[in-house]
């Protein structure tokens, strides 16, 4: 099998780290996010690991940051890659949220060879009653639909049943 880089987006709260964790069950898989390196930088500044909306902005705003001073994301996700291409993993699950930056980073790894897809995932009515249309209050959460994704998976299924539903998507989009 090829190795496959997955950008894998979609709101807080909808499974993607459920998903990425049952896609490791069954194939070699590493899952970074492009906000890991700015979470070490929040720590630094006060930050404790914090998932409510004030936290979410906070680390969207700082990640921008970065990204207006010298494109740090991009760059600590391409060492991140160099070292997924030189190991044994299959798949990488690279969580980005802002539609610009899987831009960048799509163009980044179509331009090194790679073969790259992305990934929306969308929460089912439970998550919709649970969260309603109330906005997030940054870019990074309130834009994950604004990307032409190459493919799109509802986790709308009760949790015991959704592994048996996501994994053949999963194969699917590996080709």
């Amino acid at each position: 099998m090829q190795k496959t880089v997955i950008v894998i987006n979609g709101s807080g709260g909808v499974g993607k780290d459920t998903l990425c964790h049952m896609a490791e069950k069954h194939f070699a898989v590493r899952n970074i996010s492009s906000i890991d390196p700015i979470k070490e930088l929040a720590s630094q500044c006060g930050w404790r690991g914090e998932k409510n909306d004030r936290a979410r902005k906070f680390l969207a705003d700082l990640k921008q940051l970065t990204i207006g001073y010298n494109d740090y994301p991009l760059r600590w996700l391409e060492k991140e890659y160099e070292k997924f291409l030189s190991g044994g993993d299959q798949v990488l699950f690279v969580h980005i949220r802002e539609p610009q930056e899987i831009e960048k980073f799509v163009r980044t790894i179509q331009g090194k060879g790679g073969r790259i897809v992305t990934l929306l995932i969308r929460g089912g009515e439970q998550f919709r009653h649970r969260r309603g249309a109330k906005a997030y209050g940054n870019s990074a959460d309130d834009e994950v639909e604004k990307y032409n994704y190459d493919f799109y998976f509802t986790n709308d299924h009760p949790l015991n049943e959704t592994e048996a539903i996501f994994i053949p998507f999963f194969e699917s989009m590996l080709g």
